[in-house]
């Protein structure tokens, strides 16, 4: 029998149609954005967790605007109570500086009424390996980001940048907190990173494209495409523990 997987998988919003997030998150895990925020009341419905993102990404790619904290904070506790909910992201600039991110957990962890278990920093891959040792060593979970010039998961350089970072933080092959990875719901990554969960946007990506579905069997029905995304991703095993770079990584640490 191969290993029981371990890793926690969120699946971002959002999905539509709505039936179609009631299949993918029913008996799951939901990751909702504060970029698009109306669909979490089905996922605190439904699904086992909830994960709340803070929506920097978006901003990210749409060139533009930073979170407005005091929104985002009404948000989280207006959730933040529920049964289902298990963590919310701590406001960050994914092309920041390390001191513009610094100051922003700082400032969270000051003024916000939640406590450290319920809230998680980020670690932007670009930041130095001593941030990343020290969130660690800090917070019982951290999130690690893809950013800078390790923004493309799974290239070379990516692999050597969080190859550094596993090194670093891992006592045994085990990491010192538990570490979620920001839209790195790959098994290829997860089979080798010990992450307690991960998350993407694969399902309401592609249910709707149909080119996407090949083979004699293309369902049509966006909450069958919803369910079989959702349970193939779940099927893949995940790594329990870091065992070191791997082929691919050698080049980048001579």
């Amino acid at each position: 029998m191969g290993e029981v997987p371990i890793v926690i998988r969120y699946h971002g919003g959002p999905i539509t149609p709505e039936s179609a997030a009631l299949a993918a998150w029913k008996r799951s895990h939901a990751m909702i954005s504060f970029a698009n925020p109306d669909q979490a009341q089905i996922a605190f419905a439904v699904a086992d967790t909830v994960a709340l993102d803070n929506g920097a990404w978006p901003i990210f790619a749409a060139g533009k605007g930073q979170i407005n904290i005091e929104e985002y904070t009404n948000w989280v506790e207006e959730w933040h109570q529920h049964p289902a909910f298990d963590w919310c992201l701590i406001p960050d600039i994914i092309d920041g500086t390390e001191g513009q991110n610094d100051e922003l957990i700082r400032l969270w962890k000051e003024d916000s009424p939640f406590r450290d278990s319920i809230c998680v920093p980020v670690w932007h891959m670009h930041e130095s390996i001593a941030k990343f040792q020290r969130l660690c060593e800090e917070w019982p979970r951290v999130a690690v980001g893809s950013s800078g010039e390790y923004i493309t998961i799974g290239t070379p350089k990516w692999w050597g940048r969080i190859s550094e970072g596993m090194q670093a933080i891992c006592v045994d092959g085990e990491p010192i907190a538990k570490l979620h990875g920001l839209r790195q719901m790959d098994p290829e990554v997860f089979s080798v990173i010990p992450y307690s969960s991960v998350d993407s946007t694969n399902v309401a990506r592609n249910i709707g494209i149909d080119s996407a579905w090949t083979g004699s069997y293309i369902p049509k029905r966006k909450e069958t495409r919803a369910m079989l995304l959702r349970d193939n991703i779940e099927n893949h095993p995940s790594a329990a523990r870091w065992n070191g770079p791997i082929a691919r990584n050698m080049e980048l640490f001579g």
